[in-house]
């Protein structure tokens, strides 16, 4: 490739990859920060917290996976230059997500105070398990508020990503996070005479920054509705073809079942370390709040992925795009590598930002480092999976993710976890070293370029 041609390409990739990264970067920044300020409340207050976060998480991931199934589509549709196509898409987002948000508002009013529980089993103080629990307990009861605001967000934003209009998105990330982290510190800690909320208060303040958040990509978006042709009218019906429906599903609902399968894998992971005591728990937490600031930048490379993969296929550019993978396999190496040595340099350090103790904060340290390590083998997968995803191939992202995670790391620590007595680090690692195999298995498929497909050209 010329290196006027190579410019070009990587100054496409950091336009979108830049106000995604801002964007995701923010957001996990600022639950940092709320997970900072909870921290400093109590050990029972952030283990309650962050097992309620799980439960959130999988829901997260679900959303995640239904946009995303549907949003292939959307890029094709755009590298094509089919709006109506963009918009039926959009359409098939917002009544797919509405759908699982008042499914997971059931569940979790139903059935949240057991499986946080299960999380609160392992050896430790009683006395701080039935407060992490109530912690969990009083914190999800009012996250669930969030949950079809947090949904809609998440059908515009990935919509106007994959339609090239990455600022706006990352713009309401911003303002939505100077919400979430001013109203922390009123109600968490009672400034400005309101009252020391603690745990509900960070859930407040999460509840009001998403309905900021979707407030201001939704009406800022209708205003310029001249930059997305795709929302003219898009609210007149929400009739979506029968033929378009059922491609969507049948492409799409294997990669959302993805993506569930694969946050409650990682969960059931989580739940297992908490085996070894509840001291892992906060720790996990910890570890776990950072990780998720500092992958943001080669998962930012990952969605980047997916929209120019995706744009490249609709525009039939099957050859472009498998060379285009190679170099962003190649971006995303190098970005990961000073990610993990960045994550490394803090480990000693981040965990005593936290009121807790002195066994916790050595637990996070030793997590820490060895997840610095595995960063470079966590990028080339993300990259793996975005680039099968842009093409469509559902049963093949499928196997390669959840179902990895579901045939052997989940029984890999299950076996080591019930029948031997090695620590979390032993466990921890094992799952690590895992990715090594997952990265060849990814590699292969991509070898053999039957990924490169185009799924909107009748």
């Amino acid at each position: 490739m010329a290196k006027t041609d190579t410019k070009r390409f990587y100054r496409r990739v950091f336009t979108i990859m830049i106000p995604v990264l801002l964007q995701n970067g923010i957001t996990n920044f600022v639950n940092m920060l709320d997970n900072l300020m909870v921290g400093r409340v109590g050990t029972a207050e952030m283990t309650g917290v962050s097992v309620s976060g799980q439960l959130i998480f999988v829901f997260a991931l679900c959303i995640f996976g239904a946009v995303s199934g549907a949003g292939i589509f959307g890029a094709q549709f755009y590298g094509k230059g089919d709006e109506e196509g963009v918009r039926q898409t959009f359409r098939f987002k917002l009544l797919v997500t509405t759908v699982i948000a008042a499914g997971a508002c059931v569940l979790f009013a139903f059935a949240g105070d057991p499986i946080a529980d299960l999380f609160l089993r392992g050896e430790g103080d009683p006395s701080i398990a039935a407060a992490s629990a109530e912690a969990a307990h009083d914190y999800l009861t009012i996250m669930l508020v969030s949950l079809l605001p947090f949904a809609w967000t998440q059908c515009w934003s990935s919509t106007l990503r994959e339609t090239d209009r990455t600022v706006l998105p990352m713009v309401s990330g911003f303002v939505a996070m100077a919400v979430n982290l001013g109203l922390n510190y009123v109600l968490i800690f009672g400034h400005f005479g309101a009252p020391a909320l603690g745990v509900k208060g960070a859930a407040i303040a999460t509840v009001v920054s998403r309905f900021v958040e979707l407030l201001v990509v939704a009406v800022y978006s209708r205003i310029t509705a001249d930059k997305s042709p795709f929302l003219r009218g898009v609210f007149r019906t929400f009739r979506i073809p029968g033929k378009l429906a059922l491609s969507i599903l049948a492409r799409g609902f294997p990669l959302m079942l993805n993506e569930t399968l694969w946050a409650a894998g990682l969960t059931t992971l989580n739940r297992y370390y908490s085996t070894r005591g509840l001291d892992v728990v906060a720790a996990n937490n910890v570890n776990i709040t950072f990780f998720n600031v500092f992958s943001v930048a080669f998962l930012s490379v990952g969605l980047s992925v997916g929209i120019i993969l995706g744009q490249m296929l609709g525009a039939g550019e099957a050859d472009e795009a498998r060379a285009a993978a190679r170099r962003l396999m190649k971006f995303g190496i190098a970005v990961s590598i000073v990610v993990g040595a960045s994550y490394a340099a803090i480990s000693g350090v981040v965990p005593h930002l936290y009121n807790t103790t002195d066994a916790v904060k050595a637990t996070a340290t030793g997590l820490m480092l060895i997840c610095a390590a595995s960063m470079p083998f966590e990028s080339i997968a993300n990259v793996e999976y975005f680039t099968l995803r842009s093409g469509g191939q559902a049963l093949i992202t499928f196997a390669f993710d959840s179902g990895f995670v579901w045939v052997f790391s989940v029984p890999t620590v299950i076996l080591l976890a019930t029948f031997t007595d090695v620590s979390v680090f032993t466990l921890y690692g094992a799952v690590q070293i895992l990715n090594v195999l997952k990265c060849l298995v990814g590699y292969l498929f991509i070898r053999s370029g039957r990924w490169a497909k185009n799924i909107v050209n009748n």
